[in-house]
């Protein structure tokens, strides 16, 4: 796999270094629209090409697969010229701003038998895929709780009157779109699409979520998804059942470790070994693409839409509106 990079912040500096842990990968090209902030990245990451302008890197025949964490609302644009351009691609998340937006990109992709990833790390950890393994222990799943606040820099810019991107409507951000998903991805990776999506929040004076409780039905159970990036807490997931309980004790995006309480025995469990949470979505990527399994790739993106479509019915329940939204969601 040969990666060229859209963006140049903290979240391109964590996928570059998971890329350097992994082998048949390697990144030969950044594109930003300044020079200057691609020049430093590739210098950092000893990268040979740069480009300031995309359609260029979209021709570089040494790149066949663009990772793109530009601004969540450019996210669609990127993608669909990437993929229209015969580009393997993999986007960060929020995979897009609409369920339209997702679907167009995922019938693109198949049509062009293209590669196709939403870059969640929580469904490729080993800790996630154990807690799916053990939550039949449990017995008859009752009430799950998911938080994930953790305070934003930009939130004092954001008092200030300085709106950046993370805050603001224009660029589909919001606590529910950049954090809280995070628990909307485990949730929905582990017990499937919820029934009923309820969003209440703290919109502020432009519309924008800074944290609020999104709360999802099940045929059996409800959970409770926390997200805030106006205030802090400690993030953890707890799932409860009829005969006992698992706890997460960090992120969802994270799942460094968990207990399992059975009666009045607990055993925790880690079973992951690279600090770099990233690296093994990068692997699965990487084992994807080589056996030209294109059915799993198919079966993530079928989540990738559900957590779309989560996320839209919490901010239309909410009101929230991103410049993106068709004319049908604002009736």
């Amino acid at each position: 796999m040969k990666i060229g990079t859209v963006g140049t912040g903290v979240i391109v500096e964590e996928f570059l270094n998971a890329v350097k842990e992994v082998v048949n990968v390697e990144c030969t090209a950044v594109y930003s629209r300044k020079e200057e902030t691609a020049r430093v990245l590739a210098d950092n990451y000893n990268i040979k090409q740069i480009y300031t302008d995309y359609d260029k890197l979209l021709k570089d025949e040494n790149v066949n697969f663009v990772y793109i964490a530009s601004p969540n609302s450019m996210h669609y644009e990127y993608a669909l010229k990437a993929l229209q351009n015969g580009k393997n691609v993999i986007c960060e998340k929020p995979f897009t701003s609409t369920v339209e937006e997702a679907g167009t990109l995922i019938e693109l992709a198949k049509e062009k038998s293209l590669f196709l990833f939403e870059a969640i790390t929580t469904l490729h950890l080993p800790n996630y895929n154990k807690i799916k393994e053990q939550i039949e222990t449990l017995g008859e799943i009752k009430l799950v709780q998911c938080n994930y606040s953790q305070y934003s820099s930009r939130y004092d810019k954001f008092l200030e009157g300085i709106v950046t991107n993370v805050f603001n409507p224009v660029f589909s951000g919001g606590a529910l779109a950049d954090i809280n998903i995070y628990n909307l991805h485990f949730v929905t990776g582990m017990f499937g699409k919820a029934k009923e999506v309820k969003y209440i929040a703290n919109i502020a004076e432009n519309g924008i979520d800074t944290s609020g409780i999104a709360t999802l039905r099940y045929d059996d159970f409800v959970c409770e998804c926390v997200g805030a990036k106006d205030s802090y807490s400690p993030s953890f997931v707890i799932i409860q059942g009829t005969k006992g309980y698992i706890k997460l004790n960090s992120p969802a995006n994270q799942c460094l470790s968990f207990e399992i309480g059975i009666g009045d025995k607990v055993k925790t469990y880690n079973e992951q070994k690279f600090s770099n949470r990233m690296v093994y979505e990068v692997i699965e990527f990487i084992n994807m693409y080589y056996n030209n399994d294109l059915k799993k790739c198919y079966k993530l993106l079928e989540h990738s839409l559900s957590v779309v479509d989560t996320v839209v019915m919490g901010r239309k329940d909410a009101g929230i509106v991103f410049a993106a939204d068709s004319k049908q969601f604002n009736e």
